[in-house]
């Protein structure tokens, strides 16, 4: 796919660690799918950490409507995983109805050439190690690490 790609770190809400649970993988992973399948777009690499994750879109060329991809995703992750990861929310989120697993917005960078791509995507893949979780990229069950080295992109090491 041609077209711009951007890097976003999504965070859940008060840093709860609960990414890498089994309910909401898989409803991460479903969501992602739906939407894909409504809006294109190419997941680069990616890292799911326990309280955030990682990744790089390419959207097709023309279009750079993220924010809305990115709002249905949670929202499909929110409905199906509220009743499990129910927590207390301030008065503002109980208003607008907003379930207690992401921040309300992400961060996001357009990535500018090949280096940029480059570092961005081995920042991904190095997260787990950064964080202690892992002493090597190869061990994170929960990343498109392994991805890269079955493309000959990485070594297993």
């Amino acid at each position: 796919m041609t077209g711009t790609s951007y890097f976003f770190t999504v965070v859940t809400h008060r840093r709860r660690p609960i990414l890498c649970d089994d309910p909401i993988r898989l409803a991460l992973r479903l969501a992602i799918e739906q939407v894909r399948s409504r809006r294109p777009f190419t997941t680069n690499a990616m890292v799911l950490m326990p309280d955030h994750l990682h990744c790089i879109w390419t959207l097709p060329d023309g279009d750079n409507d993220f924010s809305s991809r990115w709002s249905q995703i949670k929202h499909h992750v929110s409905y199906s995983c509220s009743q499990q990861y129910s927590a207390t929310l301030s008065k503002s989120r109980q208003r607008q109805r907003m379930a207690a697993i992401w921040q309300r917005r992400f961060w996001e960078h357009q990535i500018r050439d090949d280096l940029d791509m480059e570092r961005h995507v081995d920042y991904i893949h190095f997260n787990p190690v950064k964080h202690g979780l892992v002493a090597a990229a190869s061990e994170w069950p929960y990343s498109t690490f392994k991805r890269f080295v079955r493309d000959g992109i990485y070594a297993a090491d």
